[in-house]
């Protein structure tokens, strides 16, 4: 049996969303229940030279939803400067990815394979075709930043376990 290119992204794309939504989601709660303004969890940080919480979550989002429309332009960059600044649109932010990553047909995604791609930021660019740019470069990413969003939340308390992170597994039916 071989895999598409939709195969290895989509599914795992959703699965992974769909789990930082509950996290998000269960963080909110948290903040209810100890009586936590939300927003104050935006700017945690693991490390003072990191990136906080709102970064990696617009990154699950760069990471997914934005590398197929980036291999379907055949270049990507960073995150632009228009992202939530809020919890609230941080949730919406994956409310929306999780929409669009849906709508995104096999045909559409498959059809990118061996394509010429490029990541891009201001005079550097790295050239890559379709598969070499997720495989190597965007789904790297997008775990690195899903797992430091389940972290910042965990370190300050919030209540989640590995079952969070991992989402609904595709398991045989």
């Amino acid at each position: 049996m071989s895999i598409s290119l939709y195969d290895i992204t989509i599914p795992s794309y959703l699965q992974t969303v769909t789990a930082i939504r509950g996290v998000l989601k269960k963080g909110a709660g948290f903040c209810k229940e100890k009586g936590i303004d939300p927003q104050s969890l935006v700017e945690t940080r693991l490390a003072d030279d990191m990136f906080p919480l709102r970064f990696q979550v617009v990154s699950v989002a760069h990471h997914s939803i934005g590398a197929i429309e980036g291999i379907k332009k055949g270049t990507f960059g960073p995150p632009g400067a228009e992202q939530p600044q809020d919890y609230q649109g941080l949730q919406d932010l994956l409310d929306r990815t999780e929409e669009a990553l849906r709508a995104v047909t096999p045909a559409e995604v498959n059809a990118l394979l061996g394509g010429d791609m490029a990541f891009q930021m201001r005079d550097f660019r790295i050239p890559f075709t379709a598969e070499t740019f997720i495989l190597s470069f965007s789904l790297p990413n997008f775990y690195f930043h899903a797992a430091t969003t389940y972290d910042m939340l965990r370190m300050k308390g919030v209540p989640l376990g590995k079952r969070d992170y991992l989402g609904q597994m595709r398991i045989k039916a």
